[in-house]
């Protein structure tokens, strides 16, 4: 995307990447749409930025939320860049987590991308010009123990993205999507979430302020997948080619997270 969007909506803009993406976009002079469950950070968020803000709290884990948004995306005809940034994962083994999370995080990550992507490039399609970024993740290259559902999701998500971006080469189309995956990255999510940091080393970890900019130089770029950092590259590209006897040691199960 060589143009500054006109307008960005991005979900789960309440805390984390959501936020590093609406600051960056409205120093662009690029107007927004913030979506999130909670309202609050959002109306905070919006108070410093100095373009138009819409804020639309919405729970993408239900059929409501997600056509809520959907509704908002078909009736603005300057939305250039949609951010499906919202989502979430667990660590327990898959049959001891709680199954209503196991199910909300799939709608998150698949149904609501899903049907926002669909809305979205309806009209971008149509317009020629636009961009989808996936706010998946490394571990969409991977499998673990104990975060099946989140890699699964997310390997479905790079699967997705891949997918959208030969149909769109092949239709002649200049809409963009990008897969951004990043590794560990500070964002406040795992604190909030409980993960002791502590137990990954320093050199694991990525400022959200990087990972945006690199994705936002990667639409620039036309990339369809962005990786933040060598050192995720390499392990995305090493783990798709270790045997599984190796894969099933690696990970562990713990407690539950959101991201």
């Amino acid at each position: 995307m060589t143009q500054s969007p006109r307008t960005a909506l991005i979900t789960g803009a309440s805390s984390g990447f959501g936020q590093v993406y609406a600051r960056k976009l409205a120093a662009l002079g690029t107007k927004l749409i913030l979506t999130a469950r909670r309202e609050e950070p959002m109306q905070a968020l919006a108070a410093e930025l100095k373009v138009p803000v819409r804020i639309l709290a919405a729970d993408l884990a239900t059929d409501h939320g997600i056509a809520a948004v959907a509704h908002v995306i078909r009736e603005t005809d300057t939305l250039d860049l949609l951010i499906n940034n919202a989502g979430f994962g667990t660590k327990k083994r898959f049959w001891e987590a709680d199954y209503s999370q196991q199910e909300a995080m799939h709608r998150v990550h698949i149904m609501a991308t899903l049907q926002l992507t669909r809305a979205a490039l309806e009209g971008m399609v149509a317009r020629k010009r636009g961009a989808v970024i996936n706010v998946s993740s490394v571990a969409g290259f991977i499998q673990s123990q104990g975060s099946i559902s989140y890699c699964a999701t997310k390997t479905w998500m790079n699967s997705f993205t891949e997918g959208l971006a030969m149909e769109l080469h092949g239709a002649g189309s200049p809409v963009q999507v990008q897969a951004l995956c990043p590794g560990y990255t500070h964002t406040g999510f795992h604190a909030a979430a409980g993960v002791d940091k502590s137990l990954i080393p320093g050199w694991m970890w990525l400022d959200a302020e990087y990972v945006v900019e690199k994705s936002l130089q990667g639409l620039q770029n036309n990339q369809v997948f962005v990786i933040p950092d060598w050192k995720y590259k390499a392990a995305a590209a090493l783990m798709r080619h270790l045997p599984l006897s190796i894969r099933r040691r690696l990970g562990r199960p713990g407690g539950d997270r959101r991201t």
